[in-house]
């Protein structure tokens, strides 16, 4: 794939409210942005562009990303480096890369990429028929076809009705494991059809794919998507430098819920109820930069569809805290 060809199928969202929101903190001296979902590179090359001083360290699970990422970023080489690892590995990444283990910016820019999406073969789309693998790191851990093929059929729903908020679970898992003999669902197609012929007709009319939920669900439960966030959200707060920002973009409301709870823990003062005055080490360690989760207008939304879903949260680092400081000893 040419650089063309991957600037013209990835177009990064609110790129100009997160350059925004992590300037500040770019704008300083030797300043090192972490992005932790580097993806095909599209918000690092507008930060190495915008900040010629700034240093990039870039994390992917996806091996296939990281090397397209790099062919797009070559001109950067010298301010760029890649590292395959998952997200909730930052604290390590940044240790090993950095020479004090703090960094002043962070990007998380959640979900499933635009070329893990568009690479039909990799089983992601459920408009388009391919094995169900969706593994972000194809060099790894059991494919979505496997998870189907292995899981007793309350696991399957309860993985339907958690992740997807799939209402018809108890009916799509039944299925799944009816025909795990005779006919195993191993094909995108093939699980497209499934639900749809286990659902109400009046569920198939409205809300798009009726297959999307299930996708979404499986998808999560194959990465172990929200318990990797659950542990990377605060170690990447952790490895801020006192005045660093992070910014978080989710796509779901599951995700959203974990990030709203991680930053709202370290912007609200941990003094017991009833003391008289604020305790230095309770106080506030982050403050929140944006009102709520800020969604894409309807501008960006035209340009830009992924964009749709996007919550985008932002905190500063307003302070250390024992496990900050133990974090880089």
């Amino acid at each position: 794939m040419s650089t063309e060809d991957i600037d013209g199928r990835h177009i990064p969202v609110l790129a100009d409210r997160c350059l925004e929101l992590l300037g500040p903190a770019l704008a300083e001296p030797g300043a090192v942005y972490v992005d932790g979902t580097l993806g095909l590179g599209g918000h690092s090359e507008l930060v190495l562009s915008a900040f010629p001083q700034a240093r990039v360290i870039g994390i992917d699970r996806d091996p296939a990303a990281l090397a397209l990422a790099a062919r797009r970023l070559a001109p950067f080489a010298d301010r760029f480096t890649p590292v395959h690892a998952v997200h909730d590995a930052i604290g390590e990444v940044v240790a090993d890369h950095t020479e004090t283990g703090r960094v002043q910016a962070i990007l998380l820019d959640l979900g499933v990429s635009s070329m893990q999406l568009d690479e039909a073969e990799r089983g992601f789309a459920y408009a388009q028929d391919a094995p169900l693998d969706m593994r972000m790191d194809q060099t790894t851990g059991r494919t979505a076809a496997d998870l189907l093929a292995q899981e007793p059929e309350q696991e399957l729903r309860t993985i339907l009705y958690r992740y997807g908020e799939e209402k018809f679970a108890p009916r799509i898992a039944r299925a799944i494991v009816a025909r795990r003999d005779s006919d195993p669902v191993t094909r995108s197609g093939q699980l497209v059809d499934l639900v749809r012929d286990n659902i109400p007709q009046a569920a198939r009319r409205t809300g798009g794919n009726p297959a999307k939920r299930t996708f979404q669900a499986l998808r999560i439960a194959v990465n172990a998507e929200l318990e990797v966030l659950e542990r990377a959200v605060p170690a990447a707060v952790d490895t801020l430098a006192v005045g660093g920002r992070i910014v978080v973009m989710s796509f779901q409301s599951l995700e959203d819920r974990i990030v709203k709870r991680a930053l709202a823990r370290g912007a609200t003062s941990s003094t017991p109820p009833g003391l008289p005055v604020e305790l230095r080490e309770h106080e506030p360690y982050l403050q929140l930069l944006t009102r709520g989760a800020e969604e894409a207008d309807q501008a960006e939304q035209a340009r830009n569809p992924r964009s749709a879903s996007v919550r985008l949260r932002a905190a500063e680092r307003l302070r250390p805290t024992p496990t900050h400081l133990e974090a880089h000893q």
